[in-house]
């Protein structure tokens, strides 16, 4: 790092990057600040500096063995950064120790006997709340959400015809239950149920897949959906409806494949269609007027299913889909999965974050079966509609996807 630079980082001040410490800082305080920024998106913490940005310089002796050794006794997993020492005059000298954000969240303090999660809030590293721990579990690839219990459910949650199809038309499962303890062994095994404290309830998965109102146990199930006839929100909607359903349809396969009973993404088309098209104004050679679509129908589509089959489930929000006058947007609670970024989105790498849900979509036949609906479908589809490319907004509460309309509805 040029001095120059890191005089630059020092008179901008402490941020959620960037933490001054002396060095004569206790080890575990230290391990705490580096935790803390690891679980967050990693950062700098600059030996030597005082909070206020005054520059006192470091004087311990052998700083970096004394750095390493913290890092290797009370952080794990263990992290290796980026150590320097960067002379500023005759006279001072910063030690500083860069780290990129971490891939085995959650990192934790280990101090006592105990073992502490730290979270970078702002400037300050504080201890991550229950849900904020589950998050960082989720990230790291340690908890796999879709595989929670869900309080108050048991199998008679789920909708039995709905399961009868996906094995029996579906997979072609040589062996379909015929007891009810059958039954039970085979969703136990398939995980769209889980045993938890000697009980049976419905996964995650399992509820959200096939449940009969999976909503009303999991209040973040379904879809919220808004049209208005502006260019923002206003009190007065077009439409207003939350839907609540299993993410797959029921489906006839013995001539074809002919739909018996929509599940939510059949559903979000019939409520939505109205508002993602209109009406031309000439007739046709039948004297029938035409339609015209804001959208290609298939990125709408695709867009939806992501949306399903990736959101986080520990955040208790909605999945929201806003119709606009300009624009279809889509907000999906979480930030992206295992290290996941829009620049490896759009390039097409996979890593889902519901295994299980994304399996059995894909069995159906609503996801891409290389699981790259972005890459391969949303964005050309797009491009070549619209003449536009979807828009990506990512923070650590959600993905926002916009699809700017073809025209402005008239």
């Amino acid at each position: 790092m040029l001095k120059t630079e890191l005089l630059e980082i020092i008179a901008n001040g402490e941020n959620s990057g960037v933490e001054f410490k002396r060095d004569d800082i206790r080890p575990e305080q230290l391990a705490k600040e580096i935790v803390a920024l690891a679980n967050f998106q990693g950062g700098r913490v600059i030996l030597g500096v005082e909070d206020d940005g005054n520059i006192t310089g470091v004087q311990r002796a052998n700083l970096e063995e004394w750095v390493m050794n913290i890092l290797r006794d009370k952080v794990h997993p263990l992290i290796l950064p980026f150590y320097e020492e960067i002379k500023l005059d005759g006279e001072r000298t910063v030690a500083v120790i860069t780290f990129p954000q971490g891939i085995s969240k959650p990192y934790v303090l280990r101090d006592g006997g105990a073992e502490k999660i730290y979270i970078r809030v702002g400037s300050t590293s504080q201890l991550a709340t229950r849900e904020q721990q589950m998050r960082l579990f989720e990230v790291g690839g340690m908890l796999h959400s879709e595989l929670m219990p869900v309080p108050r459910t048991d199998i008679t949650c789920l909708d039995e015809a709905r399961l009868q199809n996906y094995l029996h038309d579906v997979i072609n499962d040589p062996e379909i239950p015929s007891t009810a303890q059958d039954w039970q062994q085979r969703l136990l095994g398939l995980g769209f149920l889980v045993e938890a404290g000697g009980r049976i309830y419905c996964s995650i998965a399992g509820l959200v897949l096939f449940g009969k109102h999976p909503r009303s146990y999991l209040k973040q199930a379904g879809l919220r959906v808004f049209a208005f006839a502006s260019e923002d929100k206003t009190y007065n909607a077009s439409l207003d409806v939350i839907l609540d359903a299993p993410l797959v349809g029921r489906w006839d396969f013995s001539s074809g494949k002919e739909l018996l009973d929509g599940g939510i993404i059949e559903r979000f088309i019939e409520h939505a269609s109205p508002f993602l098209c209109q009406e031309l104004p000439e007739l046709d050679s039948g004297f029938k007027r035409g339609t015209e679509w804001f959208y290609p129908m298939e990125a709408i589509r695709e867009l939806v299913v992501n949306a399903l089959a990736h959101r986080d489930w520990t955040r208790s929000v909605d999945i929201e889909i806003g119709i606009y006058a300009n624009r279809f947007e889509v907000i999906s609670p979480g930030a992206l999965q295992n290290a996941m970024t829009i620049e490896k989105m759009v390039a097409g790498q996979r890593s889902p974050r519901n295994t299980i849900i994304m399996e059995v979509l894909r069995d159906y036949g609503y996801v891409d079966f290389r699981g790259m609906g972005v890459r391969t479908k949303i964005i050309p589809l797009m491009k070549r509609y619209n003449q536009a490319e979807p828009i990506f907004e990512l923070t650590e509460d959600y993905l926002k996807t916009i699809l700017p309309a073809k025209f402005q509805k008239v």
